[in-house]
């Protein structure tokens, strides 16, 4: 993308996070990943807010991006021209079709049918509220300076998100360079999530409103830590959802023509590892160089696009297994007697590993691998 529009991307992103902490549901420390280096630093990690992201990504292409479609189906012809159908009765006519759709893509519908996605058992409560003084002082340092991850009994987790763009919305060189976005900048907040095995939850929170939802939260977690019962209370309803968390099954190559896919429509994934969004972009950026090299003529685009394809069935398969054994009702750890025993070996391995640290920095340079760092 072009520098500009980059710099935008950075100026609007929050504050890098500093540590990846693994807590009990008492937020005592199991293990404080510090992150250092060139992931900490100004190409390190961001923090965004899709709907931000979103806006700077569409920045310099106003005239080239049209709403209000709902794509139905495609047509291609024997020379390869694509033509698409929309709802509203008008079509649209290319050389490439790139379906990123989401989850749910119709493009993939048609391109993939046997393309499916599985139900891991797993359901989510997740909600926001406003970064104050008193919802600051819940946290701690670390927790403040990055994201935070707790290990329950049962198989409940949980995550704890700090936000903060204050800076960048108090900078006078940021407005003046791109008054625009002076009232886009996301207000600092904290972010959390609570998730479990189906059949660990009281009732099933797919059906439940905003204000049931964070009642049944509430009762979840009332043997946790009361700072973590706080952020909940504190919580706006009107942020508060559920997901039942689904995710794609590895799919095997497929022959390659004119019409591709991307991001969650080819390879959903469970928030598991965090690596879904990170993933998508580094599809976009593949599939771009891949078109740029069609577009010079160094090379013709179904050998292109199979290129491509094949990169990303490479890592994404990867990234899909690894979000799934951190989110899979079947998994042990959510069963009474032998989750308690599992619980209670990983939290000691936790606590080795954050006593030796070469093994953490192992740990982190894993991760980051995960996420598309590498």
């Amino acid at each position: 993308m072009p520098s500009s529009v980059y710099d935008l991307f950075v100026a609007t992103s929050a504050r890098t996070p500093r540590y990846f902490n693994l807590l009990t549901e008492h937020l005592s420390e199991l293990l404080c990943l510090e992150v250092e280096g060139e992931a900490a630093g100004a190409d390190g990690e961001k923090n965004v807010i899709r709907k931000t992201l979103r806006q700077v990504l569409l920045t310099g292409l106003e005239e080239q991006v049209f709403f209000g479609k709902k794509f139905v189906r495609y047509e291609q012809d024997p020379n390869g021209c694509i033509t698409v159908h929309f709802e509203d009765g008008t079509t649209a006519t290319g050389e490439v079709l790139v379906g990123a759709d989401g989850a749910g893509s119709r493009v993939r519908g048609q391109r993939l049918p046997q393309a499916r996605h599985e139900d891991t058992g797993i359901v989510s409560v997740g909600g926001k509220l406003a970064m104050t003084a008193q919802s600051r002082a819940l946290l701690s340092e670390k927790m403040f300076k990055g994201m935070s991850m707790i290990m329950a009994p049962k198989g409940f987790g949980a995550i704890i998100h700090s936000l903060e763009f204050a800076p960048n919305r108090s900078n006078v060189e940021f407005m003046a360079r791109w008054p625009a976005f002076a009232d886009s900048i996301a207000d600092d907040s904290i972010g959390w999530g609570l998730w479990a095995a189906r059949q660990n939850f009281a009732e099933d929170p797919t059906h439940l409103g905003a204000d049931d939802l964070l009642r049944l939260a509430q009762r979840l977690t009332h043997t946790w830590h009361p700072n973590f019962r706080r952020l909940i209370q504190l919580t706006d309803p009107a942020t508060v959802q559920s997901i039942n968390i689904r995710t794609s099954v590895p799919l095997q190559p497929w022959p390659s023509s004119e019409v591709t896919l991307l991001g969650d429509a080819v390879h959903t994934m469970t928030p598991g590892r965090g690596a879904g969004a990170n993933t998508a972009l580094r599809d976009a950026a593949w599939l771009c160089k891949n078109l740029v090299e069609v577009q010079q003529g160094r090379m013709p685009i179904i050998p292109a696009i199979r290129r491509y394809e094949a990169e990303i069935l490479r890592y994404s398969s990867e990234a899909v297994i690894a979000s799934r054994a951190q989110m899979n009702a079947n998994d042990g750890i959510h069963k009474p007697i032998i989750g308690r025993l599992q619980l209670a070996a990983i939290r000691a391995i936790m606590r080795c590993i954050n006593a030796l640290p070469p093994l953490k920095r192992r740990v982190i340079r894993k991760i980051l691998r995960v996420r598309g760092e590498n």
